[in-house]
């Protein structure tokens, strides 16, 4: 599914605008990255959670000339899914990824 597919569902069962619903996305998207730059973690009861985790600096190849190469100390962004989102998704069951319980 493509952002331009997300947007249409939500359009569709919201029974929104496109670009009502292109706000929507864009918004918490933006949401999103914004926590993780703040170095915040967002949970989604029922689906899953995002965060960041610290990567260490390394030395590296090239693979073009196989020169070493230094690769910094960087962030990366992580998402972790929660158990009910693994259990629909293996276990086809119906139940609803973001029903809250």
């Amino acid at each position: 599914m493509t952002k331009a597919d997300l947007i249409e569902q939500i359009s569709q069962i919201a029974e929104l605008t496109r670009k009502d619903s292109e706000v929507v996305v864009e918004t918490i998207f933006e949401s999103i990255v914004h926590a993780l730059r703040s170095g915040d973690k967002i949970e989604i009861r029922g689906f899953g959670s995002f965060k960041t985790r610290q990567r260490k600096s390394r030395i590296g190849r090239n693979p073009k000339t196989g020169d070493r190469v230094e690769v910094p100390a960087k962030k990366i962004p992580f998402f972790k899914p929660s158990k009910e989102l693994k259990d629909v998704v293996n276990h086809g069951d119906g139940a609803s990824a973001g029903s809250t319980s």
